[in-house]
C-alpha cells in the first residue's frame, strides 16, 4: 500500500503542474488581448507592465488551481483504469477509499494554501492592480506622429508633417504652430525636412529643421500699426519640447477605497460585524420612533358615528372636535395644538422612513461583504471536492485520451463556474442568503463526486440497470 501511494502521489505533480502552467498561459493571453489597447502606446515602462500582470496573475491562479487539481486527477486515475492496475488491486481487497485517502490529504493541504492566498493575498493583489490601472489610464499617450495628421499632444503645439521615412528619426516637409504667445501670435515653422532628438531622460525632445521659414506677428511699438508680420529664413533652427507631461506618475499603491474585492478578509468581518452593531442601534431607534408615533394617535378618540369615515385631513377643526384632549380649549389654541402634533407625526414618520432605508442599505452592504468571504472560502474547498469527483470519474472513463478527459473537466468547470457566479449575483440581489448562493456550487459538486463515488465502489456499470432487475 505505501508504494502504491507513493506511486500515486509522485504521479500527480507532473500532470497537476503541466495543466496549471497551460491554463495560466490561456488566462494570460486572453488578459493581455482585451487589455493590450489600454497598455500599448503609452510608452510605459517594462517594469509597470510586468508589474500590472503580476498582480493580475492572482486572480488567474485563483481559478487555474482548482481546474488543475481536476484535470490532474482524472488523468492519474484515468492511467489506472486504462492500464487495469485498479482492477487488480481491486481484486487484490484495496477499496477505493484506501487508494485516494492520500490524494484528498492533498487536496486539503491545497484548500489551506489557497485559503489563505484567497483571504489575504489575491485582496492586496487586487487593490494593487486597481491603484496601478488608475495610474495607467491617466498617463498620456506616448509622442507618436502620423504623417498627414496633425498631432496636438503637446500643450501649445500644432505638428504636421507629410511623410516619416521608417526606422528613423527623420520628418519630411515639417510645419509646426507655436502657441505659447497666445492663439493670435502664434509662430508657424516650416521646413523641408528635420529629426527628432530625445534628451536621455525623457523629459524633453530637440527638433531639428533645416531649410525652412518663421512666420510670425511681433509687437511694433514705433509705429501706428500695433502688429507687423515677420518672416525669416533659415538653415537650421532647433526648437525644444517640453515632453515630461508624458511621465509615467506613480501613486501611492497603498492608499484608496477598498471595495469588498480589493480588503483582506479579517477586515471584512470586523466591517460586518460593525454594520451588525449599526444595524441593531438603527433598529432600536425604529422601534422607539414607531412606539411614539403609536402613543401619540392614542390620545384620539374615535368619531362619535363608528361607522363613518374620519374628517378630512384639511378640516382641522374637525378633527380636532374628535380629540378628548382639546377639550376646554379655544377653537385657534385647538387648532395651534393640532399642527403641533401634526408636526411631530411628520417627522417622527419621516425619522422612521430614513431609518428604514439606512438599515436596508447597510444590510445590502453588509450581505455584499458575506457574499465575498464565503466566496473566498468555497473556492479554496473547491479543491478538495475536485478530487473527490476527478477520482472516481477517471476510474470510471478507463479508456479515453487527453481531449476526452479535458472535455469533460471543462464541462465539470463550466456547470461550477457558472453556478457559482449565478449564486453570486442572486445573493448580491437579496434573493438568497450569502452562505447558500456561494456554497450551493459546492453542494450540487459535492453530490456528483458521492455518487461517483457510490458508482464506482458498487461497480454500477456491472450491475444491470433497475428496469431489468425489475422486469426480471
Amino acid at each position: 500500500m505505501n508504494l502504491l501511494h507513493r506511486m500515486i502521489l509522485r504521479a500527480l505533480p507532473g500532470p497537476f503542474f503541466g495543466w496549471l502552467g497551460t491554463l495560466m498561459f490561456l488566462l494570460l493571453m486572453q488578459f493581455l488581448i482585451k487589455y493590450l489597447p489600454d497598455i500599448a502606446g503609452k510608452g510605459l515602462p517594462f517594469v509597470v507592465i510586468v508589474e500590472l500582470v503580476a498582480y493580475n496573475l492572482a486572480y488567474m491562479l485563483v481559478l487555474a488551481v482548482p481546474m488543475s487539481v481536476l484535470l490532474a486527477t482524472l488523468m492519474v486515475f484515468g492511467r489506472l483504469a486504462e492500464s487495469n492496475a485498479y482492477a487488480v488491486m481491486k481484486n487484490s481487497g484495496i477499496s477505493l477509499g484506501q487508494l485516494i485517502w492520500p490524494v484528498l490529504v492533498v487536496g486539503l493541504i491545497l484548500v489551506g494554501v489557497m485559503t489563505h492566498f484567497n483571504n489575504i493575498l489575491l485582496p492586496e493583489a487586487n487593490f494593487r492592480a486597481r491603484n496601478l490601472w488608475r495610474d495607467i489610464r491617466s498617463k498620456k499617450p506616448g509622442f507618436e506622429l502620423k504623417p498627414g495628421i496633425f498631432y496636438e499632444g503637446i500643450a501649445d503645439y500644432s505638428i504636421l508633417v507629410r511623410d516619416l521615412p521608417p526606422e528613423s528619426n527623420e520628418l519630411i516637409d515639417v510645419t509646426i504652430y507655436d502657441y505659447t504667445e497666445g492663439n493670435r501670435r502664434q509662430t508657424i515653422l516650416k521646413a523641408e525636412r528635420g529629426e527628432l532628438h530625445p534628451l536621455p531622460d525623457g523629459s524633453a525632445m530637440d527638433v531639428l529643421l533645416e531649410n525652412g521659414e518663421v512666420h510670425r506677428l511681433l509687437p511694433n511699438p514705433s509705429s501706428e500699426i500695433a502688429e507687423r508680420y515677420e518672416r525669416l529664413r533659415f538653415a537650421r533652427y532647433r526648437l525644444r519640447l517640453d515632453l515630461s507631461d508624458f511621465a509615467f506618475e506613480r501613486g501611492d499603491p497603498g492608499e484608496g477605497y477598498r471595495s469588498d474585492r480589493t480588503t483582506p478578509t479579517a477586515d471584512m468581518i470586523r466591517y460586518v460585524d460593525s454594520l451588525d452593531v449599526q444595524v441593531a442601534q438603527e433598529q432600536r431607534s425604529l422601534l422607539t420612533a414607531s412606539l411614539d408615533l403609536i402613543s401619540d394617535s392614542l390620545w384620539r378618540a374615535p368619531p362619535t358615528d363608528a361607522s363613518s369615515s374620519l374628517p378630512a385631513p384639511h378640516d382641522t377643526l374637525a378633527m380636532a372636535s374628535h380629540r378628548i384632549a382639546l377639550a376646554g380649549l379655544s377653537l385657534r389654541r385647538q387648532e395651534a395644538a393640532y399642527d403641533a402634533a401634526m408636526d411631530k407625526v411628520r417627522r417622527i414618520r419621516a425619522h422612521i422612513d430614513d431609518t428604514g432605508r439606512t438599515i436596508a442599505w447597510e444590510q445590502q452592504r453588509a450581505d455584499r461583504y458575506r457574499v465575498e468571504i464565503h466566496k473566498k472560502y468555497s473556492i479554496a474547498v473547491a479543491c478538495l471536492i475536485f478530487v473527490l469527483i476527478g477520482a472516481p470519474l477517471g476510474l470510471s472513463i478507463r479508456r479515453g485520451g487527453l481531449g476526452l478527459i479535458g472535455g469533460v473537466a471543462l464541462g465539470i468547470f463550466m456547470f461550477y463556474w457558472i453556478t457559482l457566479v449565478q449564486g453570486e449575483k442572486l445573493a448580491d440581489r437579496g434573493y438568497l442568503e450569502p452562505w447558500i448562493g456561494m456554497w450551493i456550487a459546492n453542494l450540487a459538486m459535492f453530490i456528483i463526486g458521492a455518487w461517483l463515488v457510490v458508482y464506482v465502489i458498487f461497480d454500477l456499470r456491472a450491475t444491470p440497470r433497475l428496469r431489468h432487475r425489475l422486469r426480471s
